[in-house]
C-alpha cells in the first residue's frame, strides 16, 4: 500500500521531468494541482481557452470554471464584424474574448488575478519587465490606441499593454524613462 501511495505521489513529477512534448501541460498532473488552482496566461491560451474554444457561451463559460459572469456583443475590426465576450466580476470587465471564424482568436486579460506563466499580471511596472521599448514595443491601435504594446520575452502569443501618462504626440511612443512609470494594463493573449 505504501508503494502505491508513492507512485501516485511520484508518477506526476517523473512525467514532468520527462516531457519533452511541449504543448502538454504535465504540471497539471501534479498532486497539488489536482483540486484547482489560479487561470495563466500561456502560449497556449487563457484559463481553459485557446484557438480550438468555440465562441459559445456555454464553451467560454466552462473554460474560465464559471469564474464570471458573461455578456457578448459584437463590433467592427479592421473592417470585419466580430464576436466578443465580456467576463465580469462586481460588474468589472476583467477579461475580454474575441471571436473569428467561430473560434476564440484573441483574449485581453484586466484581472489582476491571472498572471503570465513568468508571474507577470496586471499593474506590473514597464521597468521590471523592460529596459527600453525600442525593437519590442509599439503605439497600440484602435481600442488599444492609448496604450503602449509590446512583445512578450520569448513568446509567439502574448503581448503587454501598458498604460500611463502621456502628453506627447499620439504617433511617438513615451520615452524610456516615461515608459518606466507606466504599469501594466492588460495582458493580450492572441492566436
Amino acid at each position: 500500500m505504501k508503494f502505491l501511495r508513492l507512485m501516485v505521489l511520484g508518477l506526476p513529477l517523473i512525467l514532468a521531468g520527462c516531457s519533452t512534448m511541449s504543448s502538454v501541460q504535465w504540471s497539471s498532473a501534479l498532486p497539488w494541482n489536482w483540486f484547482g488552482g489560479s487561470a495563466t496566461v500561456s502560449e497556449q491560451g487563457v484559463a481553459g481557452l485557446n484557438a480550438t474554444t468555440p465562441m459559445d457561451e456555454d464553451a467560454i463559460r466552462d473554460g474560465l470554471d464559471d469564474n464570471y459572469r458573461l455578456r457578448n456583443g459584437m463590433k467592427s475590426a479592421n473592417g470585419e464584424i466580430v464576436s466578443y465576450f465580456e467576463a465580469l466580476k462586481d460588474k468589472q470587465v476583467m477579461l475580454v474574448i474575441n471571436g473569428s471564424n467561430g473560434k476564440v482568436s484573441r483574449i485581453d486579460v484586466m484581472d489582476p488575478s491571472i498572471e503570465s506563466e513568468s508571474g507577470v499580471k496586471p499593474g506590473t511596472p514597464f521597468g521590471d519587465l523592460y529596459d527600453k521599448a525600442f525593437g519590442v514595443c509599439e503605439q497600440g491601435r484602435g481600442d488599444d490606441a492609448d496604450l503602449v504594446v509590446c512583445k512578450a520575452p520569448q513568446s509567439t502569443h502574448i503581448s503587454y499593454a501598458f498604460k500611463g501618462e502621456w502628453n506627447g504626440p499620439e504617433s511617438l511612443l513615451p520615452s524610456d524613462d516615461q515608459l518606466k512609470k507606466w504599469t501594466l494594463y492588460k495582458i493580450i493573449w492572441q492566436q
